[in-house]
């Protein structure tokens, strides 16, 4: 699996939703430049030492950050208040991309986790 894979995933997307998750894709890699693109369960995800830290999925209706961990989201208290969610994904839209900031502390509870 490769980045050309992840790159097949967006091209078959509408512009914005792909432009705000091209946008979310290099954020990630700005901030994991380490990792590994891949697609799992049918989605891009990025992984670092064989462990998937971050992902994302565009759907109808909105996008999803996936943290690939069902205890990441529950641990970020009131800075998602203002965001719907399920207990492993983070929705947003096209008009309110996920802020850098917020990425990168999804990341890092993530990859906390791993160091477990």
């Amino acid at each position: 699996m490769s980045s050309a894979e992840v790159d097949r995933y967006l091209a078959v997307l509408d512009p914005a939703p792909r432009a705000v998750l091209e946008e979310l894709r290099r954020t990630i890699l700005e901030i994991v430049p380490e990792a590994e693109q891949v697609i799992s369960y049918k989605v891009p995800a990025f992984k670092v030492n064989g462990e998937v830290v971050a992902g994302f999925a565009a759907f109808k209706s909105h996008l999803s950050y996936l943290p690939f961990s069902g205890s990441v989201l529950p641990r970020m208290g009131a800075g998602l208040a203002s965001y719907e969610m399920t207990k492993s994904s983070l929705h947003f839209t096209v008009e309110r991309p996920l802020p850098k900031e917020l990425v990168e502390r999804l990341i890092a509870v993530r990859r906390g986790d791993l160091d477990r």
